[in-house]
């Protein structure tokens, strides 16, 4: 099962390889990981996408508690939440099929965001079902480059 973690760290050099050795040390692999900084400029928010059962859950957040650096570390897997990706995807476009291409973004919400001869890019944002989605649809045109940002996720709703 896939577990979304919201750990919250100081921002400065070395968090981030310091967490990511964590992982590689015991073996277990990051499905995706995001980082930035947070309303606090000293604080950033790392959004970790960990594949495992509840035991490697348990170690994992047992293990990121031990380092100095890290203030808080929730499992929102289960919590309503908001979660959304950013992804990039050039793809085949010649004149004949352009049109086509064209009304499948609009289907996604996407943007087309550059046009070349033989070639567009389109920029599409939302969960990782929709992005998945968009991405089947335009394999039928070929897809040249695609990159993904990985999810960022927030728990709905404020509790004071």
């Amino acid at each position: 099962m896939k577990h979304t973690l919201s750990v919250t760290v100081d921002n400065h050099p070395g968090v981030l390889t310091r967490v990511a050795t964590l992982f590689r040390r015991r073996g277990y692999n990051i499905d995706s990981l995001t980082v930035g900084r947070t309303e606090d400029p000293a604080i950033s928010r790392m959004t970790i996408v960990v594949d495992g059962d509840e035991s490697i859950l348990e170690q994992v957040t047992k293990q990121l508690h031990k380092l100095i650096e890290v203030y808080k570390i929730l499992d929102i897997t289960s919590e309503p939440s908001v979660d959304r990706e950013l992804a990039l995807f050039k793809v085949k476009s010649d004149p004949q099929v352009r049109g086509e291409i064209m009304q499948i973004v609009d289907i996604f919400r996407a943007h087309i965001v550059d046009i070349g001869r033989k070639s567009l890019v389109i920029e599409v944002t939302g969960d990782e079902s929709k992005i998945s989605a968009l991405e089947d649809s335009l394999r039928a045109f070929g897809i040249i480059e695609m990159v993904r940002t990985g999810k960022v996720a927030m728990i709905r709703g404020y509790k004071g």
